[in-house]
């Protein structure tokens, strides 16, 4: 069960905006695609939450845009669970591009659990929170360590 899960992604020409570098949106559903993958790493894969009728949905995310990625850019997503509280969850990611080590986002979501059927909060069962480390954010500074560049990569 790892506690700090890393996610890859080499970004793709579909994820590519205007401006030639990843879109905000792309970001979004990366952390997505990361959360899945951490729990799933965890014996959560989404089969195990309908079998439950219950699982999580997102109330809120933040991102800090630090840097640009740019097409072909292989990243690191890297997650972990921040907090856990009766129904939320704090789930926060650091993307970094392999190439150059260079921290792309930081980013956070909180995510409720809810009942599939109704909708309404519930509370986190026992056995789900017994398979989370949750890593604070001392341990995160110490793991890993951040270069933010404004200059895009050669």
């Amino acid at each position: 069960m790892p506690a700090i899960y890393e996610h890859a992604i080499v970004v793709t020409r579909a994820e590519i905006d205007n401006l030639d570098h990843a879109n905000n949106g792309a970001f979004v559903v990366w952390m997505q695609e990361a959360a899945m993958a951490h729990s799933a790493a965890n014996g959560w894969p989404p089969d195990r939450y309908h079998q439950d009728h219950a699982g999580w949905v997102v109330r809120s995310h933040s991102i800090e845009y630090l840097s640009p990625a740019y097409l072909g850019n292989q990243i690191a997503i890297r997650t972990w669970v921040s907090r856990m509280r009766r129904v939320v969850s704090w789930r926060r990611y650091d993307f970094v591009r392999e190439e150059d080590g260079v921290t792309l986002v930081r980013a956070e979501t909180k995510w409720a659990y809810i009942d599939f059927a109704t909708l309404k909060p519930l509370q986190i069962p026992s056995i789900l929170l017994d398979d989370f480390d949750i890593v604070d954010e001392e341990q995160t500074g110490r793991l890993f360590t951040a270069k933010r560049i404004s200059k895009r990569p050669q």
